[in-house]
């Protein structure tokens, strides 16, 4: 695990994109690195994509990611995944959420949801790990849990003790803390550890 990083949260409006990385902000802070972020709501409100970039380490100077730069990437949905490719590296790791989320031409039928998208990270050599938030979450028995348990995820991937994000969930989580620390913990489970 490096000691800093460069973290870019990716996916579509109202998948929790922004709690996920203040969560995981909160919990690099906990442990003692210094933590900048940035956040992109574009057409957030309306499904359209989110960004948010997440530097830690000793000292960091800037919360944007440099593009080729990115340690980790966080896709909360498939085709988000390889949309911040130019962020990407052949060292770069992705966590990549199985869901998918039609966007308005797919869904009205004028376009086709791409397939084999994640065939694009393999030609590149980019090692990704799926992860199926969605169906953590339903286990759990609350759906607006995924974004935590990709968090979960992602934590197996960071010098941070599990404790610490528990710490982190339980204070930064307002309702539904037991169904969010579940999740958290299966999405930690599912990186093996």
């Amino acid at each position: 695990m490096k000691e800093n990083g460069n973290i870019l949260f990716c996916g579509v409006g109202g998948q929790g994109i922004l709690l996920a990385s203040e969560i995981t902000a909160y919990g690099l802070i906990e442990a003692g690195f210094d933590v900048k972020k940035s956040e992109v709501h574009g057409m957030a409100q309306r499904g359209g994509s989110v960004v948010a970039h997440l530097r830690y380490g000793d000292k960091v100077y800037s919360p944007l990611i440099d593009p080729g730069t990115a340690d980790i990437e966080l896709a909360f949905e498939i085709i988000e995944a390889v949309r911040y490719l130019p962020f990407l590296n052949t060292d770069s790791r992705v966590i990549v959420n199985t869901q998918k989320i039609l966007p308005p031409g797919v869904a009205t039928g004028k376009m086709e949801y791409p397939e084999n998208i994640l065939k694009e990270l393999e030609k590149r050599k980019i090692e990704y790990i799926p992860a199926d938030g969605f169906a953590i979450a339903k286990s759990v028995g609350e759906i607006r849990t995924a974004n935590i348990a990709l968090v979960g995820v992602l934590s197996a991937y960071l010098p941070v003790p599990e404790e610490v994000f528990i710490k982190v969930i339980t204070g930064h989580i307002p309702r539904k803390v037991d169904e969010n620390i579940k999740a958290f913990r299966k999405g930690r489970k599912l990186a093996g550890t």
